[in-house]
Parts: C-alpha cells; structure tokens; sequence
C-alpha cells in the first residue's frame, strides 16, 4: 500500500490533530520554481542528466521554499509515480542513478507545478491506495483518509463475528450474503474495499455528487466489483427508505458522513478549502446534521440487528447516545465506541434492537 506513517499522511492530508481537515500553514509569497537547467549544472552526474535522486532533492528544495507542507514526501511520490513505483523506498538502485528522460523530467515538473498550486499529492497523482486497492482519484471528490482503512475493518469484523456466532449453534440457521449500505460513497473507497473484504457481500453505494458516483462508478468497473455494487445518484432524506429497500432489508449501513463543526470550516487550510468539495465535510452546526439523517432513516432499512457504522468527529459520541436516548422510538442503541490510531474517539457502532 502507498503509505507514510499514519500521523504523516495525515498532515499531507491537511489533517488535524482531531482528524478534521486542517494544521497546514497556508504559503506565503510568490511561487518559486528553478529552471530544470540549474539542477543539471550542480547534478554530481555527467553533465546535462538527471537522476531520480537529483530530482528528489531538487524538488524537496523548492517546495520547502515556497512552504508546501511534507515537501520530501511529496517529492518521492511524485518522482516515483512518474518512475512506475508505489514508493520512492521502493526503487532499485538502477532506477534511482540511472538519468531521466526529458519525457520524464516534463511529467516530473507538471505535476510538481501541481503540488505549488497545493494540490493535494493524492489529485496530483490522480490516484492513491486504501486499504488493498487502488483508487483514481480527481477533484472535488471527497479524498479518503488512513483513519476509515479502520472503519472498513470493524464492519469486517462485525460480519464475520456473525458468520462464527452462527456456526456455533447447534442446528445451523443459513446466512444470507450480507447487504450493505454506503451512504456518501465519494471515490467507492469504502464500498469497494467492503466487496473485497466480504465476497458474499453485496453493496449499495449511494452519493448526492454527480462527480462523487461517476468516480465510484469509474473505479468498480477497474477492480472488475461492478456486479456486486448499486451506485445511486442520490441525497438520502427521511423519505429514502422505499428506494433503498428494491435491494432488501440491510445488514449494515456505513457511512463516513460530513461532520465537521461548521464554526471550523473557515480555518480549513488551502489544499481542502481549494479542491475538495465541502460539502462532503460540513456537518452543519454540531456536525450531526447528516448524521441525524442517517439515524432516522435507519430503522426502516435495517434488519433486526443490523448495524450502522459511522466515523464521526471526537466530540460527537456523548451527543450520538443523548440524541438516541431521546429518539427511543428508533429502537437504536449505541453498542461501541472505536478509537482511531491517535487514540481519539472515532467509530460508532450502532445497533437497531428487535421488537
């Protein structure tokens, strides 16, 4: 998987210590980029070529001049994209001496010109790795974040719990594959990865962006998934339910919805504010604004039992339970609260109760 440690890509990101966008200082003064031919003169190398060292070190240079944030990181991604590799670390000593191209060295500077513009590294390449798969990736598409590689896991582990509480009954009751439910699908990040992970499974993948579903679409044709997946073109209200039960009651609704306090949007930095849509980030508010929808509509999509997995902002889990206990007419209760990789209260399992 492309992968920097969690807390570093989370800054590339622009996130957060609280995981919501943010903490990237916005650069100041004019964009600087050096003409290829001055890195030619100083390369240790014959003269006139390149390595991918060079360019590596070149780059780094000038990012850090006109402050782009994680400027080495950037910098290897870029090269090693353009070199074939998912990793800089992963180039072999050939191809990191051996000169570039001119063909090469355009594409290097293209999207470097990018990544001065704070474009996001993951739009710059136009792709980016979650969990196992690789995604296209283009704006205003919502970019998926490290920390809901761990909400996929815990629906995951919630099916094959079921799947192991059932085998260990004495007269066997046959499961159904599991039917599951995405809302805000954005690039299919969550949704694919649960088709992967689940190959019984079947998913409904809903997003109210056109963009958002088109992407969806794009990348479940690439992994070959497009048989298992429904992708809607839809904004889930309270009146959803009959459109959403053509497939079946569902065994899991999944959603990383938007939840960030709407007082914090204006401190978004520029690489969220400038090319990511935000709608897929602004939780009104409280932040609960989507997440209210999804929890009224829950009870008449789910089975008995079923499960509605959400990642949420860390303030968000004591006003999810109140909420609910003032709904008890939804019959949903709070089952677990997760923490993400820094230790922040991040995931929500709610579960509906039988009658």
């Amino acid at each position: 998987m492309r992968c920097f440690t969690h807390p570093l890509l989370r800054r590339l990101l622009g996130l957060s210590a609280q995981s919501v966008p943010g903490g990237l200082s916005q650069s100041k003064g004019p964009i600087c980029s050096p003409k290829w031919s001055s890195l030619r003169q100083s390369c240790t190398a014959r003269p006139g070529l390149v390595t991918a060292t060079d360019a590596v070190n070149y780059w780094q240079k000038v990012f850090e001049i006109n402050g782009i944030p994680e400027a080495r990181e950037s910098s290897e991604y870029i090269v090693s994209f353009v070199l074939g590799a998912k990793t800089f670390q992963s180039l072999n000593s050939k191809s990191l001496y051996t000169p570039l191209t001119a063909l090469q060295q355009e594409q290097i500077q293209q999207l470097s010109n990018k990544r001065l513009e704070r474009m996001p590294v993951q739009y710059v390449l136009g792709e980016w790795d979650f969990q196992d798969l690789t995604l296209k990736m283009r704006p205003p598409v919502f970019i998926p974040r490290p920390e809901t590689e761990d909400l996929v896991s815990l629906v995951v582990e919630e099916e094959s719990w079921k799947c192991e509480k059932n085998s260990d009954l004495r007269f066997p009751v046959s499961v159904p594959h599991p039917v599951i439910l995405e809302i805000g699908c954005g690039s299919g990040a969550i949704a694919l990865s649960l088709l992967c992970k689940l190959p019984q499974s079947q998913v409904i993948a809903v997003d109210k962006e056109k963009t958002a579903v088109d992407l969806t679409r794009e990348n479940a044709h690439r992994l070959q998934l497009q048989d298992r997946i429904h992708i809607l073109h839809h904004d889930v209200s309270h009146s959803s339910a009959k459109q959403l039960l053509l497939w079946g009651p569902l065994d899991f609704i999944v959603s990383n919805p938007p939840y960030v306090f709407h007082e914090d949007m204006a401190s978004l930095d520029a690489e969220i504010l400038c090319y990511e849509n935000l709608d897929a980030l602004d939780g009104g508010d409280d932040g609960m604004r989507v997440i209210k929808t999804i929890l009224a509509l829950a009870p008449s999509l789910l089975k008995d039992s079923g499960s509605v997995f959400l990642e949420v902002d860390h303030r968000h889990p004591d006003m999810v339970e109140n909420w609910l206990r003032a709904h008890p007419n939804l019959l949903l209760v709070l089952r677990a609260i997760h923490k993400d990789f820094c230790g922040k209260p991040r995931f929500l399992h709610i579960q509906k109760q039988s009658r």
